[in-house]
């Protein structure tokens, strides 16, 4: 379904003057900022371990063929470093990235002024190596798993398009992929 909407160009991809009719995969629609940003259309998801885009779709749209309608209305590009990792993959990837998953990854500062409280993240470049031993006492160690589990939980909430918009914006889909920008 997703590719079947990409157009068709003539392309000689030897430069030999043997052109042939190809699918153009790069060709590529936003959603509009107006439709992305409006609350009513969606309801928010928080990924659970084991679900896939193509699973999400089956339990929402009756279509495992419409995943891309998940990718694209979260702005996933990459489903295999854009979507959270199962457990396994993790703990996989987490060991072949670094020599020490429990080691120090950064330091993190909290600061507050009037209302408004942040965390700072502190690297080794900084002051809290240079001596003072002040600013490292106020410090928090975040290590290489705690980075990693925080990254991951950024990419677990997600937005699924109400099923009752779904023949609407799979048409509007279509049409954009239909115009041409020449």
């Amino acid at each position: 379904m997703y590719f079947s909407s990409f157009p068709n160009i003539v392309y000689d991809s030897k430069g030999q003057g043997n052109p042939k009719v190809v699918t153009n995969l790069l060709k590529r629609v936003a959603i509009r900022s107006k439709v992305k940003n409006s609350a009513m259309l969606y309801d928010t998801y928080d990924i659970k371990n084991g679900d896939t885009p193509e699973s999400l779709a089956d339990q929402l749209y009756n279509d495992p063929q419409l995943h891309w309608v998940i990718l694209l209305t979260n702005d996933i590009t990459d489903r295999y470093h854009d979507w959270p990792m199962y457990e396994q993959q993790f703990n996989t990837y987490l060991n072949e990235k670094y020599d020490n998953p429990d080691g120090v990854h950064h330091y993190e500062i909290s600061q507050t002024s009037g209302d408004t409280s942040t965390k700072i993240e502190v690297y080794n470049n900084s002051a809290l190596f240079s001596g003072d031993t002040d600013f490292y006492s106020n410090a928090t160690t975040i290590t290489n798993r705690e980075y990693e589990e925080r990254e991951q939980d950024k990419k677990r909430q997600i937005k699924l398009l109400d099923p009752a918009f779904l023949d609407q914006f799979v048409e509007e889909y279509k049409v954009l992929m239909g115009e041409s920008v020449l």
